[in-house]
C-alpha cells in the first residue's frame, strides 16, 4: 500500500502541473478578444510619380503636413500631394493663392527663387521665380531609401484602409502583435497610431525662408542638408541648376528631425539628439549626442539651449510624453537641465524668453523660459480648443500653429492671452 502510494502521488502532481501550464488542458479559457484593422499596402510605379511639378488655382486643405515660411509666404504641405501656396501679406486676411502638384512630397526648403522638394524617393530642384509656372530644373534619383522597390509593383509608399475589420480571440497566434500581415493585407491593433488679386512671384535675393520643428530639409549658406531614416546628405547648391551631392553620413537609425543652430546641425532621432558641426559644409562632423528611451523626437534650439519633445507615436514605439532642455553651451558635452512631463507633445519654437508648445489634440500651451528648472510653474497660456501640430515664431508678436484643423496666426504681443489673427481651416 505505501508502495501504490509512493508511486501515484508523484504522478497526480504531474499531470496537474501540465494541465496548468498547456491551455489544451483547460476548457473555454479563451475568451478575450481583439479588434484588428485592415489596410492594403500601397506602391506607385516610377513613371506616375516622376513628372513635372505643375501649378493649378487654390484648392481647400485636406491634410496638412508641414509648414515653411519664405518672404511673406507660407507653404503648408498637403501630405503626399504637394505645397499650398498662401500670400500673407496680411497676416489678417492670408490668400490662398495656388498650389504646386509634387506627388509625395512631404518635405520643403527654399533659397531665392529655387524650391527643393523631395518627390517620394527623388529630390527635385524646382524654379518657382513664378509660382505659376514651375520649372524643373534637375532630379536627383533614389535619395530617400525609406522607399523599397517591388519589381512589379513599384516603390512602397504607405498603407491605406480598407474599411473593414477583423477580430482575433486569444487563441490566435497574432492575438498579442500590434501589427501582422495576412492574406496580402497589414492589419493593425485598432488602439495603434498608424502613419500613414496677390503677388506670384518671388524676391530673387538669395535668401532662405524657416521651416518648423519637423523639417527634414535645412538650409545653411550655400548647402542644402536632407535627412532619410539613418543618413544626411549635403548639396552644394551654390552652382548650376542641379546641387552637387556631396559625402552621405550615417548618423543612426530612425532620424526624424533637422534644425541648424550657428555652425552645427542638430538631429532629431527616434533614440536621441545628434549634433554635428557644419564648419566643413560638404563634410558635417560628429560632435555629440544625447540619448533617450525610444520616442518620436523634434528639436528647437535657442541662446544655447536645445529644447526636445518626446511622445508616443507611430514610429517611437514608446509611451513616453515628455519635454527634455538641455544645457548645449559645451557642445561636446549636453547636459540634460530638466525633463518635464507633458500630454502629447509634437512641435514647438521659441521666441525670445517664450516657449510656444505644441501639444496635438490637446492644444498649444505658452511657458516663460527664465527659469528652465521650473517652466511648469510658469504656464501662462493654454489654447484647448485647437489640434497643434507644429509651430514657427516669425516674430516676438507673430506666431503660426499647423493642425490637423488648418493654419492658424496669433498676435503673441501679449504671450499670456494670444489673440487669433487669421485662420484656414481644413475640409471636413
Amino acid at each position: 500500500m505505501k508502495n501504490t502510494i509512493k508511486y501515484y502521488f508523484p504522478t497526480v502532481l504531474l499531470f496537474a502541473f501540465i494541465c496548468i501550464n498547456l491551455s489544451s488542458c483547460l476548457k473555454d479559457e479563451c475568451t478575450e478578444e481583439r479588434n484588428f484593422l485592415e489596410y492594403r499596402s500601397l506602391f506607385v510605379k516610377a513613371e506616375e510619380f516622376r513628372i513635372d511639378p505643375s501649378f493649378e488655382s487654390s484648392k481647400v486643405l485636406k491634410n496638412t503636413g508641414k509648414i515653411y515660411f519664405y518672404q511673406d509666404y507660407i507653404f503648408i504641405n498637403e501630405r503626399n500631394e504637394g505645397i499650398h501656396i498662401i500670400d500673407n501679406s496680411n497676416p489678417l486676411q492670408p490668400d490662398n493663392i495656388g498650389f504646386i502638384n509634387i506627388p509625395g512630397n512631404v518635405d520643403i526648403a527654399i533659397k531665392g527663387t529655387t524650391l527643393y522638394a523631395d518627390n517620394y524617393a527623388d529630390l527635385l530642384t524646382i524654379d518657382i521665380s513664378n509660382f505659376q509656372q514651375p520649372t524643373l530644373l534637375c532630379r536627383d534619383e533614389d535619395v530617400f531609401s525609406s522607399y523599397w522597390i517591388d519589381p512589379q509593383r513599384g516603390y512602397y509608399v504607405g498603407v491605406e484602409a480598407t474599411g473593414r475589420t477583423m477580430t482575433l480571440d486569444c487563441s490566435d497566434p497574432n492575438f498579442g502583435d500590434n501589427t501582422f500581415n495576412r492574406n496580402g493585407f497589414i492589419l493593425f491593433n485598432e488602439d495603434a497610431n498608424i502613419s500613414t488679386g496677390a503677388p506670384t512671384a518671388l524676391n530673387n535675393n538669395g535668401s532662405t525662408g524657416v521651416g518648423g520643428s519637423f523639417a527634414r530639409f535645412t538650409i545653411r549658406n550655400n548647402f542644402l542638408y536632407v535627412i532619410n531614416q539613418q543618413e544626411l546628405i549635403p548639396y552644394d547648391v551654390s552652382g548650376s541648376n542641379c546641387p552637387d551631392r556631396g559625402e552621405i553620413t550615417y548618423v543612426s537609425w530612425g532620424i526624424e528631425t533637422l534644425f541648424p543652430y550657428k555652425q552645427y546641425l542638430f538631429i532629431g532621432a527616434n533614440n536621441g539628439m545628434y549634433i554635428y558641426d557644419a564648419t566643413v559644409p560638404s563634410q558635417p562632423q560628429y560632435v555629440s549626442e544625447f540619448r533617450h528611451a525610444n520616442s518620436c523626437d523634434p528639436v528647437f534650439v535657442q541662446d544655447d539651449i536645445a529644447y526636445v519633445t518626446l511622445r508616443n507615436g507611430t514610429n517611437c514605439q514608446n509611451f513616453i510624453n515628455e519635454l527634455n532642455i538641455l544645457d548645449v553651451s559645451d557642445i561636446r558635452s549636453p547636459e540634460l537641465i530638466k525633463s518635464y512631463d507633458m500630454e502629447h507633445p509634437h512641435g514647438l519654437s521659441v521666441s525670445g524668453n517664450k516657449l510656444y508648445l505644441c501639444e496635438g489634440a490637446y492644444g498649444l500651451k505658452v511657458f516663460e523660459t527664465d527659469d528652465l528648472k521650473n517652466i511648469d510653474d510658469h504656464k501662462i497660456d493654454h489654447i484647448k480648443n485647437i489640434h497643434a501640430y507644429d509651430a514657427i515664431s516669425l516674430s516676438l508678436e507673430h506666431l503660426l500653429v499647423i493642425g490637423k484643423d488648418g493654419l492658424y496666426q496669433y498676435d503673441t504681443s501679449n504671450p499670456s492671452n494670444l489673440s487669433e489673427m487669421s485662420f484656414i481651416s481644413v475640409e471636413k
